[in-house]
């Protein structure tokens, strides 16, 4: 896929690097239901892509990367059922075996701080702020929200958030481990491409293994993750890319790998 199947996101590809960019910045880049059946489609394409080997999600604008669902499209669903089994475009990027980098520029408030902490590897613009407010409008986040607070900020900073709604800015969210790293705003989507880039030279089973490894740790008992762990090692040995990978090593030269 080459071009975005909705205008109001954008899709570019440099290299083996594909970015997705929320484009609806005087809604700050809140996301319709066109947009996220759209985004599924992108990430889903990106992902099956043997030339993409890392994605980049990223807002137009400096003031919000995503302010989450439009709140005026909710009430289109027909019944609370339809609204449960709407199309995620939060399941696609975790569902994605390629490393995804989220570039937060501005607001990551609900469902755009869903989508953030979706993503693999976050990094952020020092303007940037992030915020869980669903519980002022009466109700809860539902992509992950509660799940990936509380494993990357702790129990009571995710309860802080989750329970008042407030915003926290973006050098509290990389004292509390939200992001890896803030930049000034306009070398932020540069750093994630660069970021993205590092990854993409890798032998690609190797990232995504690491991706399926990270994951399991998360998820699984601790001996439980070791032995997948293990497992993954040696798929990721036996491919012809791992042994391309050391005979570069002996022969002092960069590798070519070709997801084999």
């Amino acid at each position: 896929m080459n071009t975005s199947p909705n205008e109001n996101i954008g899709y570019d590809v440099e290299g083996a690097v594909a970015t997705i960019t929320l484009s609806r910045p005087a809604k700050l880049n809140a996301v319709t239901p066109e947009m996220s059946d759209a985004l599924v489609e992108l990430i889903e394409g990106a992902d099956a892509a043997d030339e993409i080997r890392a994605i980049v999600v990223t807002g137009a604008g400096e003031r919000s990367f995503c302010a989450g669902s439009d709140i005026g499209t909710l009430d289109k669903y027909a019944t609370p059922w339809e609204f449960r089994n709407r199309t995620d475009y939060c399941d696609a990027i975790r569902a994605a075996r390629k490393p995804v980098i989220a570039a937060v520029n501005g607001f990551a408030f609900g469902g755009g701080l869903e989508t953030a902490m979706s993503c693999d590897i976050r990094i952020a613009s020092r303007t940037a702020s992030f915020a869980a407010p669903e519980i002022k409008l009466g109700w809860i986040g539902g992509g992950g929200m509660a799940a990936f607070l509380s494993q990357a900020a702790g129990s009571s900073n995710a309860a802080l958030m989750l329970m008042t709604g407030n915003p926290i800015d973006a050098e509290t969210a990389l004292r509390w481990g939200l992001v890896s790293e803030l930049t000034e705003p306009g070398d932020l989507v540069g750093r994630a491409q660069q970021i993205a880039a590092i990854i993409a030279q890798h032998p690609p089973i190797a990232a995504e293994t690491a991706k399926a490894n990270l994951r399991a740790a998360v998820n699984m008992p601790q001996e439980q993750a070791i032995g997948y762990e293990r497992d993954l090692q040696t798929v990721a040995f036996a491919t012809e890319d791992a042994a391309e990978g050391r005979t570069a090593f002996a022969e002092k030269r960069v590798g070519v790998f070709h997801r084999r």
